[in-house]
């Protein structure tokens, strides 16, 4: 995995890591919300729901991300994302980290409010079971300091 630039990205992958011991993941009870305040508006916590193709439930959107984004996405299906290019990458990431298991790190470009913004994001696998890819824990920071 590149280089994650942004120091609450980094810290939230170094929590992952942590928190996975010595398995190949940690599961979401591994996880405390109190342990990533320092994220936590900027996070995006998803179910995974098995099939061929995956699906994928938001369980959580951020509020700086909805706030960002203008759209609140919690409960919602992955289908639902208003955005069709921005849809079709996420599906295509998060379906990326299913299959592999592995923590996927990006920095990529989205149009917002008619305006080019650019994001780095991070997406970390959980595992109930230690083998499945249950949830996914992604944190996105746009480089404008802005959510």
């Amino acid at each position: 995995m590149q280089a994650i630039s942004h120091p609450n990205l980094q810290r939230l992958y170094e929590y992952w890591l942590a928190r996975r011991g010595g398995r190949s993941m940690p599961s979401r009870g591994d996880l405390d919300a109190l342990d990533m305040t320092f994220v936590i508006g900027n996070i995006i916590l998803v179910d995974v729901i098995a099939g061929s193709p995956p699906g994928f439930r938001i369980r959580l959107h951020g509020t700086n991300l909805v706030e960002r984004a203008g759209y609140e996405l919690t409960g919602k299906m992955l289908d639902e994302l208003p955005q069709t290019e921005f849809r079709d990458l996420a599906r295509r990431s998060f379906t990326k980290v299913v299959n592999t298991a592995q923590p996927l790190h990006a920095a990529n470009d989205r149009i917002i409010d008619g305006k080019v913004r650019h994001y780095e994001t991070v997406m970390l696998p959980l595992s109930d079971d230690g083998v499945a890819v249950d949830r996914l824990l992604i944190g996105l920071i746009y480089a404008d300091g802005k959510s």
